[in-house]
């Protein structure tokens, strides 16, 4: 699949983008180990999860080129307590015919600018798999740095799995407190 990246929109989701989101989705959680889900869920779970991170006021995108939404990425607070308030997860998925195109570095780009600009101060990314898995790059890429590893802690496809934990600092990270309104 030929693809210009200068093309590819990165945008709010739809509720009318949920079918692709969930097909994308259910591909990961079938044939790959991003997702510890072992069985997809469906348009309407899927619709409750977007709505849910909606709802709390984190990002929700989607990448589309020539209409076709090619992957999709979101943020979620990191823990629910409080003192987490200003740190957030990213969760990033992308369709196999775009892998390694760009497009997951794009929407993560994304996501980290919007969560700057909300007052956000640290971001996670939890990856599974290998440790030299594309995502994992791309985080690194991005200047996100290593800060642990769970050796096994997951079993998928007659595997164990291991995850990675990486972290970026946003804004002016923990040089200063955060915003009172995201820890209360």
């Amino acid at each position: 699949m030929h693809m210009d990246k200068a093309a590819i929109i990165v945008r709010e989701s739809a509720d009318t983008d949920i079918p692709r989101i969930t097909e994308i989705y259910a591909r990961s959680v079938i044939e790959d180990v991003a997702s510890f889900e072992l069985t997809p869920p469906d348009e309407v779970e899927m619709t409750r999860r977007r709505q849910e991170a909606l709802d709390k006021g984190m990002p929700y995108l989607v990448a589309v080129l020539d209409g076709r939404i090619l992957g999709y990425a979101y943020a979620g607070l990191f823990r629910t307590r409080p003192a987490y308030g200003g740190t957030v997860e990213n969760t990033v998925y992308v369709d196999p015919v775009a892998h390694r195109r760009g497009v997951g570095s794009l929407l993560t780009k994304k996501i980290i600018e919007i969560c700057t600009a909300r007052g956000y101060r640290q971001m996670v990314a939890i990856i599974s798999g290998p440790e030299d898995s594309a995502s994992i790059k791309m985080h690194r890429a991005l200047g996100f740095k290593d800060t642990g590893r769970n050796i096994s802690v997951g079993y998928k496809h007659g595997r164990w799995i291991d995850t990675y934990s990486l972290q970026l600092a946003l804004g002016e990270g923990d040089t200063t407190p955060p915003d009172q309104s995201l820890v209360s």
